[in-house]
């Protein structure tokens, strides 16, 4: 039995006050008893009278599903549906989670579902059957993103809304909802089958190929302006998605001003040195915070490097760029430290 909650996209945006995880928890082990004899009778609509308002108070813009576990025998899931800023509290919400055992686990995201392509589920008065979903694949060169046209013969029949819905459960149920992050781009639901296309089995072998090539880290060396005209130069993580750091929603920003600039303000000799240094030191604690932090990015201009760290904010990495700064020696350092689960402050570098 799979069961669905959808999220009123009215007030999807808006947070409720507090931190009402342990609340979450603390409801589930008592209504545990009834949830399972609900499960076992298959009944859906009371089972959902008891789940959605849980899963409301965590948040209203989540969204939950009762799935086949992988190892248990249901899954409950309460995922972000592909909004950035709730991935963080769904993934907290998981970690929280009592052990799994035999009748439940707990995920923060719609697993991959390795019998998807033998499912039908009713949208919109039809019968929709995953196994004649078809795709048309582009890899832009490059890139680490599979563009994906999705065609189903009953597509014609549905509107826009739908036809993207149900592919996107697709996708996720196909990859996983954290691969479609990771590795799909543009997403299309075609009214009309797409030229070359092929059967959705062959999806999963093609994002594994793409994603073997991005298997070690790499960094961009971009070059661009700032807003008054100045030449800049930044350095990113590439690939950079936030839903590889899920727990990392605190942005860090270090500000290093320097006095030994060329013409174009960018830093050069004894200050490019000492930017050098004051990074490999910083490196060094975040490697020791065991990914508790990530560097995304630092970009040069004006006089001024600015390098952007994210971090989970329950860790040290702020004080660790507060005891860091203290040693620099070019001008006033700063660190701003503020909640971004989006990943706004390094949109322009995301991946």
């Amino acid at each position: 039995m799979r069961l669905f909650g959808r999220r009123d996209d009215g007030e999807a945006r808006e947070p409720l006050p507090g931190d009402h995880i342990a609340d979450f928890w603390t409801w589930w082990e008592q209504a545990r008893p009834q949830l399972d004899a609900l499960v076992a009778a298959e009944d859906a609509e009371r089972l959902a009278e008891l789940v959605a308002p849980a899963v409301a108070a965590l948040h209203p813009g989540l969204v939950y599903e009762i799935a086949p576990g992988r190892d248990a025998a249901h899954a409950l899931v309460v995922t972000a549906a592909g909004d950035p800023e709730l991935r963080p509290l769904a993934h907290r919400w998981a970690k929280a989670a009592p052990p799994a055992d035999l009748l439940w686990e707990f995920h923060p995201s719609r697993q991959a579902n390795p019998q998807v392509l033998e499912l039908t589920i009713d949208v919109g008065g039809h019968s929709f059957e995953f196994g004649k979903l078809v795709f048309g694949l582009r890899v832009p060169h490059g890139a680490p993103r599979v563009d994906v046209a999705a065609y189903h013969p009953l597509f014609a029949e549905l509107d826009e809304e739908t036809r993207m819905d149900t592919t996107l459960l697709a996708l996720d149920w196909l990859l996983g909802e954290d691969e479609v992050a990771r590795w799909i781009g543009e997403i299309t639901a075609a009214a009309f089958e797409p030229i070359d296309a092929v059967a959705a089995v062959h999806l999963p072998a093609v994002v594994a190929d793409v994603a073997s090539e991005w298997a070690e880290e790499q960094w961009a060396l971009l070059e661009g302006q700032t807003a008054s005209g100045a030449p800049l130069i930044a350095t990113t993580r590439y690939p950079l998605r936030p839903v590889d750091y899920p727990l990392c929603d605190q942005h860090i920003e270090i500000t290093l001003p320097y006095s030994h600039r060329d013409e174009n303000g960018l830093p050069v000799g004894e200050s490019l040195e000492a930017l050098r240094d004051f990074e490999e030191r910083l490196a060094a604690r975040i490697l020791k915070l065991q990914g508790e932090a990530v560097l995304a990015a630092h970009v040069s201009a004006e006089g001024h490097r600015v390098i952007h760290l994210y971090a989970d904010p329950g860790g040290d990495a702020a004080i660790h760029a507060k005891e860091l700064i203290v040693s620099w020696e070019e001008g006033e350092p700063r660190v701003d430290v503020t909640s971004d689960p989006g990943w706004t402050a390094v949109g322009p570098f995301l991946s």
